[in-house]
């Protein structure tokens, strides 16, 4: 077998620490802070969300996206309510049940849609279906900003999904995993897609671009952050050393390392799409709009490359191949695995 490899196409998740994350991380650990969320460093970052978002809102910082999303759409819904969201969605298909088990058992209601996106025509559907007592009441909808399958919802789909969202009565949530690799596909301001479509809480991801642990929860919809704290507490997500996991945020919104990362993500993964093209015997499944690109490959192409220590998933989206492109990923990276793919082939 080849020596292991430095870089993969599995996950975003498999990226190392950037230079300015990893620098800010190390100004913290100096000498001693507040706990608990207390120090300079939590209350900077916060500061600079609100900078990016350019509104007042409310910022939580917890452990990972699981919990983001959990406690966020708890925070929507009681026990007898539902969540509307796309049936590959990640907190249906990845969470193993975490929404629901924070919430005391709001259940997860699914929607169809073309490319991993839900409909508004389909959230009236779903709110209409059913209003007895026996039936969750629907009371939140979420979207994942990019979806699991790698497209990106644009304005104009999230300005109708939150009017139809407020209409039905609806909480609006959105699960921004790699919400940096959307602001920068569509060419927004954050503001644009988030509160100013009328969403409610965003779950906005660091990890996935670059940082070493953390999420922000960001509440626009301030009155439903009451208490938030609590839920971080009792769900073992209130870091006592908090200012590792909010220093990171620092050092990547204070001069823009978050889009310029995600732009070089988006950039790699288009370079790799544009060299799939050309391969013959590869059919790409989805419309590359992010830093993901999903293709079918015959299955023993995909042992072979296995075999050679190239590392990706099969088991995402709607079949197929995943293909993730980091903050690190090189064009070195996409020239050596197109060679052995096509050799393979």
């Amino acid at each position: 077998m080849d020596a292991p490899r430095l870089r993969h196409f599995a996950s975003d998740n498999y990226s190392g620490i950037c230079p300015e994350a990893w620098d800010s991380l190390q100004k913290a650990n100096f000498g001693h802070a507040r706990a608990y969320g207390d120090d300079a460093f939590t209350q900077q970052a916060a500061d600079l969300l609100r900078e990016v978002f350019e509104t007042d809102c409310e910022v939580f910082f917890v452990f990972n996206g699981t919990a983001a999303n959990s406690l966020a759409l708890a925070s929507c819904c009681q026990s007898y309510h539902s969540i509307l969201c796309h049936q590959m969605a990640h907190v249906e298909t990845d969470e193993c049940g975490a929404p629901e088990y924070f919430s005391n058992g709001t259940k997860l209601l699914l929607l169809p849609g073309e490319h991993g996106q839900i409909r508004p025509d389909d959230i009236a559907n779903a709110v209409k279906k059913r209003n007895d007592i026996h039936y969750p009441k629907p009371r939140a909808v979420t979207v994942t900003q990019a979806t699991e399958v790698g497209t990106v919802y644009s304005v104009d789909q999230l300005r109708a999904i939150g009017t139809q969202a407020k209409a039905s009565g609806l909480k609006f949530h959105m699960d921004g995993a790699r919400f940096a690799n959307a602001v920068e596909s569509l060419g927004v301001t954050p503001k644009e897609i988030t509160w100013q479509c009328g969403l409610d809480v965003l779950c906005f991801g660091g990890t996935k671009n670059g940082m070493p642990v953390g999420e922000a929860v960001v509440f626009f919809n301030r009155d439903m952050a009451r208490e938030f704290e609590f839920r971080c507490k009792q769900s073992g997500q209130l870091a006592s050393k908090m200012r590792f996991l909010s220093a990171p945020w620092v050092g990547m919104l204070q001069d823009g390392a978050w889009l310029r990362h995600a732009r070089h993500a988006n950039t790699m993964a288009a370079l790799l799409e544009s060299e799939l093209r050309g391969v013959p015997g590869v059919n790409l499944l989805f419309p590359r709009q992010a830093n993901g690109v999903f293709a079918e490959l015959p299955l023993a192409t995909i042992e072979a490359l296995h075999a050679r220590g190239w590392l990706f998933y099969t088991f995402i989206g709607a079949g197929g191949c995943r293909f993730m492109c980091g903050w690190d990923t090189q064009a070195e990276d996409i020239a050596s695995f197109v060679s052995d793919l096509r050799e393979l082939l």
